[in-house]
């Protein structure tokens, strides 16, 4: 198996991996949409809300407010399968306490731990009118995305086969199939006459191409062994760690289904 990284950003990673099966390749998409672990609000403490907004509408937009969970941020913190993972105190702490009139935003959020905080200040939470008041306590703790999407550390996350395009040589070359592409992968050269495949990775298999080919000249496929994947964040993890978490998860569900199947099954 091979993997080549095509790109790289803060919050997106798309890479290719080549000589690979189905199941694997989704196992892992699985595994970093539901198996790592991040951190977001999951208790809230109303103490008062004059505002025109629901107490449940507003610890909803808490909990899904997104806070910085990459390795340094999770390191010491309790996880959900640890005996003292549901105590009120086994957390990040948070305080907001408002007064209006004002937007309160995600940045007015008062973090016990300097290391967590939302990954963006701008997240409008609630409007507050002239001498309405908003006092809130909050935690902080470490879930799956298997519980709530609130702990999914991707946006996006998903894989396609990698396009295959080849031509009829025995028919007439058909011009006019490359114009009907809406991504603009094919380029019709009449000098040289041929059709140029531009960017193979950005085709989306929709065969506009072929239908629009009178003579058979064009053909979509797939090769079933090489995928293109992309893993795009909300920013509280960078992609690559979610990537290497979601391997290691994979590592330890096979290494222990290995250990279960060795004892025959015993446990």
């Amino acid at each position: 198996m091979e993997i080549e990284v095509r790109s790289q950003s803060e919050n997106e990673i798309v890479f290719v991996i080549r000589d690979a099966e189905v199941p694997f390749v989704n196992a892992i998409r699985r595994c970093a949409m539901v198996n790592v672990p991040k951190i977001a609000i999951e208790d809230v403490n109303i103490i008062k809300n004059d505002s025109a907004m629901f107490n449940e509408v507003l610890a909803h937009r808490l909990g899904l407010t997104p806070l910085v969970s990459d390795l340094d941020a999770l390191e010491g913190l309790s996880l959900p399968e640890d005996d003292d993972w549901e105590e009120f105190s086994n957390g990040i702490m948070f305080s907001l306490n408002e007064v209006g009139p004002k937007v309160v935003y995600s940045k007015d959020l008062i973090s016990s731990d300097s290391k967590i905080k939302p990954v963006y200040d701008t997240i409008p939470l609630v409007k507050l009118k002239e001498g309405e008041e908003l006092n809130i306590e909050a935690v902080a703790k470490v879930g799956y995305g298997k519980e709530h999407a609130k702990w999914m550390p991707t946006t996006v996350c998903a894989y396609k086969q990698y396009p295959e395009i080849t031509f009829n040589d025995d028919v007439e070359i058909d011009y006019d199939c490359a114009q009907a592409c809406p991504r603009g992968v094919l380029k019709s050269d009449r000098r040289s006459k041929k059709i140029k495949i531009l960017d193979i990775e950005n085709c989306a298999m929709c065969k506009s191409c072929v239908r629009a080919s009178d003579n058979g000249y064009i053909n979509v496929g797939f090769k079933p062994n090489d995928f293109i994947f992309r893993i795009e964040t909300d920013g509280a993890m960078p992609p690559k760690e979610v990537l290497l978490k979601a391997c290691d998860v994979l590592g330890e569900k096979a290494d222990k289904f290995i250990g279960f199947s060795e004892e025959g099954g015993s446990k």
